[in-house]
């Protein structure tokens, strides 16, 4: 393959680099079972996190993969930084460049900042998460968490549940697990349903018409309180007992024998119920498991400095 230098969403991915990310996750992943989870493949290098928004599992998983690669690791304190006087994005990226870092790290509240910083850099930049826009990584753990589970993803099914609309994750996720073979539903709020939606996509407005439709995943979402301006429902007891995992809904799960899925946080009895978090059948702990992976596959495949 031609060399790629960033990773900035899943649209401009081809399906060979997709399956070479997952494929060398897999390697990645064993390396967990041995008694030193390091090796030297980029040592020497350097990692920077440019957070300008609040993160715990996404920059903790990114910091972990570059440590079991050897690389140095850098957290750019936007808090502290001369971001909060004014500093412009580019005018930070300039003071990145003269320290020469080879990776960056980057989440942003608006859409579009890891591409502007992409191309305004030698280091290859990963896109953490960009507004409404996209999330890559969790999209390349997400099915590389489904593959280990059904192997083969074509015609399996998954319902995200949620507010849709906010949600980068279900934007990249969706449209990855769509290339993968699988079928898509949402099932969310008419106010936190998109307005447009791709017709291969099915839509729900309730749990009953979702459930028929047969799914064999649920994908649940965080409400994005920080994100929403304006209350899109009632409150958050209304939406748990509408929208949210209850007690009644996990043991449809059990009983059906559905699979259980979530990018973190949690919101504890919004989106889910303390018995939900014990779902024998959830693969939310799988899924961080299997974040470091993809993202040690993520490193190890960028060539910072590349054309393309």
């Amino acid at each position: 393959m031609t060399p790629r230098k960033d990773l900035l969403d899943i649209a401009s991915l081809t399906d060979e680099e997709i399956e070479f990310i997952l494929s060398n996750a897999v390697p990645f992943k064993d390396l967990f079972k041995r008694s030193v989870k390091k090796v030297p493949t980029l040592k020497g290098r350097t990692m920077l996190t440019l957070f300008y928004e609040p993160s715990t599992r996404t920059r903790s998983s990114f910091e972990v993969a570059a440590s079991r690669l050897s690389a140095d690791i850098t957290h750019f304190d936007v808090e502290s930084s001369s971001v909060v006087k004014g500093e412009s994005v580019l005018d930070t990226v300039e003071t990145l460049e003269a320290m020469k870092v080879d990776y960056i790290v980057v989440r942003h509240k608006q859409s579009g900042i890891p591409n502007l910083i992409a191309k305004n850099t030698a280091a290859s930049v990963i896109n953490a998460g960009d507004g409404w826009h996209a999330h890559p990584t969790q999209a390349l753990l997400d099915a590389f968490t489904l593959r280990e589970v059904f192997k083969d993803l074509r015609g399996a099914r998954c319902l995200i549940v949620g507010d849709i609309q906010h949600s980068r994750v279900a934007r990249s996720t969706s449209l990855l697990l769509r290339r993968l073979g699988m079928n898509m539903g949402y099932l969310a709020p008419g106010s936190l349903m998109p307005r447009e939606v791709p017709d291969e996509i099915a839509r729900f407005g309730n749990w009953s018409d979702a459930l028929d439709w047969k799914p064999d995943v649920i994908y649940l979402l965080r409400v994005q309180s920080e994100r929403l301006d304006e209350p899109f429902f009632p409150s958050a007891a209304e939406y748990h007992k509408h929208y949210g995992l209850t007690d009644a809904r996990v043991q449809i799960l059990r009983d059906r024998g559905l699979y259980l899925m979530h990018p973190g946080p949690v919101n504890r009895g919004v989106e889910i119920t303390d018995t939900g978090m014990d779902y024998e059948k959830s693969l939310i702990n799988q899924q961080v498991e299997n974040g470091i992976a993809v993202r040690m596959s993520v490193l190890y495949w960028l060539r910072p400095g590349a054309s393309v």
